[in-house]
């Protein structure tokens, strides 16, 4: 007997359906085909012990399970629930009249308990969209997938209550959330507050520019100045995510099975801190099944590099495109996949090999050409690519063992959400443009327009410092950021000016 059941394969960040056939004839013999990988192909070890401790079995005949398309190859154990399924009906252990109805995906554990997939929310997302009733799935995945609207969703913790639903109608209460109302109730702050820092009054306003504008920001100081501690605190100023972002970020990390069990809509704009022995692949994402990498686990969120030049260059360097195009494109033989990466970079790093300035009562002391050599570990092409790069200095005693509390996030949040609103307002009519940091050249000549006076200021900044044309447009960019923190509609040339103070590494002799 021929019988039908749907699961789903991820491939980037969508899904697409599949189809298990599975024939159950007269004979010997167990055959899986339709480029299972090893995951897959074990599962048969897993279904028969589930099944048998659940007072089922594997028929002793000749099973034939396709898994069609036969020419996209699935991976990973969260088939084990649909074959056993197929392999039940076919046999006609059990009654399913509706079975087509539904998507169902889960890993099995000997005992029949089900253990959570990766990938919920895009294949409830595609299950939707192909018109199934429901989705049928490990109970950890059910917030998840209930996002989606318009879609049953059952999660269960056994393949016995799956059985039982079919054969014998006992219902399954399906999930429902309230994906606005759980969203919004849960866009609370993270726990760093910018009222923890103390002093550094110039580089949180260099924070609240980057916030503002979207812009990416290098912070170079000696250990201990707060760079780390600044850093953290970037997504507390940064404005709430949409509804529509959040969906997108979900997705993401539903794909690499990050969103934590039992937890539908992610909040809260992603923070991520590789280490410095980073591997690229690890970074942008890739490997023989591609996964999402860091800076796409960073989408609509903030990637923060601790020891830039600690990190490998052929590491920093592969960055380099994802920057420009916020996404990234994996290419393989037989297929491509392309992974959103729009993400703030914030970076920190040391000025020298010791830690500190060419300064002679620092603890430890390097030279200039030392700390030359150092910093040539970071890319010319890379640093263009970094909207705003700031000196981070030690903050004095008093200033420390002040008692008053700084400005706070929700203060500064206010002003940054204003901010993005103006912006939200200026490129309404464009679909891949939502703030400053990301405006393309035509878009920059349209609105980041000059004086005579600024025209004159700028091009002595980039004739003294010898900029690049892409640090002149990074410049325009943070001007005309700044100017939106005012509310101004021009730009003028405080705003270039203060502008031009932010490209520190341009400048030639800022080592002392």
């Amino acid at each position: 007997m021929l019988k039908k059941v749907f699961g789903s394969a991820v491939f980037g960040v969508e899904a697409t359906t599949i189809t298990v056939e599975v024939n159950v004839d007269s004979g010997i013999g167990y055959h899986l085909v339709g480029l299972p990988d090893n995951a897959i192909k074990e599962s048969n070890f897993r279904i028969a012990a589930a099944l048998q401790n659940n007072g089922y079995k594997i028929p002793g005949k000749k099973i034939i399970i396709n898994m069609s398309p036969a020419d996209l190859r699935k991976e990973g154990s969260a088939y084990d629930l649909t074959l056993a399924i197929g392999i039940l009906v076919a046999s006609k252990q059990i009654q399913a009249e509706h079975l087509e109805d539904y998507l169902i995906m889960g890993e099995l554990s000997l005992d029949g308990n089900l253990q959570p997939i990766k990938g919920a929310l895009p294949i409830a997302v595609k299950a939707k969209e192909e018109g199934f009733k429901g989705f049928i799935l490990p109970k950890q995945n059910a917030s998840e997938a209930a996002i989606v609207e318009g879609l049953q969703v059952y999660g269960v913790d056994t393949i016995k209550e799956v059985i039982d639903y079919f054969n014998s109608d006992v219902p399954i209460a399906p999930t429902v959330i309230n994906t606005r109302e759980e969203f919004y109730n849960n866009l609370n702050f993270p726990e760093f507050d910018f009222s923890d820092v103390k002093g550094q009054e110039s580089i949180k306003r260099c924070m609240e520019i980057a916030a503002a504008g979207g812009h990416n920001i290098i912070l170079i100081g000696p250990p201990g100045a707060g760079k780390t501690m600044l850093a953290k605190r970037l997504p507390s100023i940064l404005p709430p995510m949409t509804l529509h972002e959040a969906l997108e970020t979900t997705k993401i990390h539903s794909v690499v099975g990050r969103v934590k069990a039992h937890s539908g809509l992610m909040a809260q704009r992603p923070f991520r801190s590789p280490h410095h022995t980073i591997s690229n692949v690890a970074l942008v994402g890739g490997g023989s099944y591609p996964q999402p990498g860091e800076i796409s686990l960073s989408h609509n969120g903030v990637l923060f590099l601790d020891e830039l030049p600690e990190f490998k260059r052929e590491v920093l360097e592969v960055m380099r495109q994802p920057l420009e195009d916020r996404e990234v494109t994996i290419s393989r033989a037989k297929f491509t996949v392309t992974y959103p990466s729009s993400f703030m970079l914030v970076a920190s790093m040391n000025p020298s090999p010791g830690g500190y300035f060419n300064d002679p009562n620092a603890p430890v002391t390097s030279s200039p050409a030392e700390m030359q050599r150092y910093l040539s570990k970071v890319s010319g092409p890379l640093l263009d690519r970094i909207d705003i790069h700031i000196e981070v200095t030690p903050v004095p005693f008093d200033k420390l063992s002040d008692e008053r509390k700084g400005e706070g996030s929700v203060t500064i949040r206010k002003r940054v959400t204003a901010a993005r609103e103006i912006q939200t307002k200026r490129f309404a009519d464009s679909s891949s443009v939502h703030y400053n940091a990301q405006m393309t050249s035509k878009q920059i000549r349209k609105y980041c327009q000059l004086e005579s006076s600024s025209k004159i200021l700028l091009k002595t900044a980039m004739e003294q410092l010898s900029l690049s044309a892409r640090a002149y447009d990074r410049i325009l960019k943070v001007s005309r950021t700044i100017a939106d923190l005012e509310a101004s509609e021009q730009i003028n040339g405080a705003h270039i000016s203060e502008a031009i103070q932010y490209r520190s590494m341009d400048r030639e002799g800022w080592l002392g």
